[in-house]
């Protein structure tokens, strides 16, 4: 096979433009979100319609081409992209259509959460959908999707309804719970697996369009407290607030930080609630009773603007490394670990989010889904090693391995949410994730829907 083969036979064959290399257009359309990765396609098929996506899955097949699908181009893992082989652009399939009445929207696999909260907030509704507006849905939804509304209103995968999917052999079908109910069930939390998702389908939910936001922070010399008054957080806030700890985390140089605390190294809490000020107010003033904090924020915003939040500061081009594990508790042994390992990152960006999911999240059954993590009150750990600079990213990718070996012994097993994994080999750790019986259900449907694995960059699930 040369990187030409069939080229000409698929631009005939697709709506969406072709691009091979020396085209214009090949650098943009190549380059992932994480500028950690430089790959380069020998085809990058653009897609404007499934029969796009059908007659590319046609061309990778038929030419033994590897198959990357890009959404957002958001993967840890530099999945979206691979040397010599096909990447299926869903750049074009943007679409987000809204039904206000049945509180619904049909939403094209390329779009990102972005184009779904524009489009949706516009009615007063919303669904779970990240932290970073600039997440492609599809990856992120495939994997589960975490975001400031999952203890309100679930994840992402919990409030789907159907997709619209090309299987590896071309056919198109919808997945709901009552068509292809097996691969349905695959598709929410098994990943890119079992084809290449065109439309989803998702359930809304009344929010916003103004939400309250609060931000409190411990410098790292309480940094024990701090994430003590964190841990306690979890424990009495609303049990819908959306509640995120940024442990290691280096005070911004923002409007609301005083001057003299900029580039501080501490503990964070972020919290989103969904009442009124007043209400807000006094459920932090419980937290600030446990510790008081070095300085804090408090302030209502729109809802898009809080999905916004983190954009500034990773824009394309940043280089990420993110290793996660799930703890069932926040004990005192992991705040040590988490407060001793937070001043040895080399970049301000660095740090470790830490999800708090209860709520609406643990009450979907584990079986529910094909879901890797837990449906128990728990904290998803990252360790995310994180700058712009090549030299500073080596060193924080070493740290944010090193300070999970550290945390390692505190979790269950090895497992992770599958998003967050960042070695496309990391068969082990996929296992972990889904566990004997889960793994193995899923291998079952990969073996039906994709025998030959020809969807496997991604957290792979091989066929039985």
């Amino acid at each position: 096979m040369t990187r030409t083969a069939g080229i000409d036979a698929l631009r005939s064959a697709m709506s969406g433009a072709v691009i091979t290399s020396g085209d214009p257009g090949y650098d943009t359309a190549r380059a992932l979100w994480n500028g950690g990765f430089d790959r380069n396609p020998a085809v990058i098929a653009c897609c404007a319609s499934t029969e796009d996506v059908a007659a590319a899955i046609a061309h990778g097949r038929e030419h033994g081409r590897e198959i990357a699908v890009r959404g957002g181009a958001h993967s840890f893992s530099g999945a979206s992209a691979t040397d010599d082989g096909l990447m299926i652009h869903l750049g074009g399939m943007t679409s987000v259509q809204v039904d206000p009445q049945e509180r619904r929207a049909r939403v094209g696999g390329g779009a990102t959460w972005a184009d779904v909260d524009a489009a949706t907030q516009a009615h007063g509704l919303a669904v779970t959908g990240g932290i970073l507006s600039d997440t492609g849905v599809g990856g992120l939804t495939l994997g589960g999707g975490m975001g400031w509304l999952a203890n309100r209103h679930g994840l992402s995968i919990d409030n789907l309804e159907s997709a619209e999917v090309v299987l590896a052999g071309g056919r198109t079908v919808r997945a709901s719970e009552s068509e292809h109910p097996d691969l349905f069930w695959a598709l929410r939390g098994g990943g890119g697996n079992f084809g290449v998702v065109t439309e989803f389908e998702f359930r809304l939910h009344p929010v916003g369009p103004e939400v309250q936001f609060g931000l409190l922070f411990w410098e790292i010399e309480r940094g024990a407290d701090g994430l003590r008054a964190c841990r306690e957080a979890a424990r009495i806030l609303p049990s819908d607030y959306g509640i995120l700890i940024g442990g290691g985390l280096s005070a911004p140089e923002a409007p609301f930080v005083p001057q003299e605390h900029h580039g501080k190294i501490g503990h964070a809490l972020l919290v989103a609630g969904f009442g009124t000020a007043d209400e807000h107010a006094r459920a932090i003033a419980a937290v600030r009773a446990a510790c008081p904090p070095l300085f804090e924020f408090l302030t209502p915003m729109p809802y898009t603007a809080m999905q916004q939040l983190f954009d500034p500061e990773l824009r394309p081009g940043v280089r990420m490394y993110d290793k996660a594990l799930y703890l069932a508790e926040l004990t005192d042994d992991a705040i040590t670990v988490l407060t001793e390992r937070a001043t040895g990152k080399s970049d301000p960006l660095s740090f470790m989010p830490m999800f708090a999911l209860h709520g609406a999240v643990a009450a979907v059954g584990d079986d529910a889904t094909a879901y890797g993590g837990l449906r128990t009150p728990h904290f998803v750990v990252d360790v995310s090693g994180t700058s712009y600079d090549p030299d500073r990213f080596v060193a924080d990718r070493e740290w944010a391995r090193s300070t999970w070996d550290a945390l390692r012994p505190l979790a269950g097993n090895a497992g992770s949410y599958v998003n967050f994994i960042s070695e496309l080999d990391d068969d082990e750790r996929v296992r972990a994730s889904y566990g004997p019986a889960k793994y193995g259900r899923l291998a079952q449907i990969k073996a039906e829907y994709d025998p030959g694995n020809l969807f496997r960059r991604n957290a792979n699930i091989k066929p039985t």
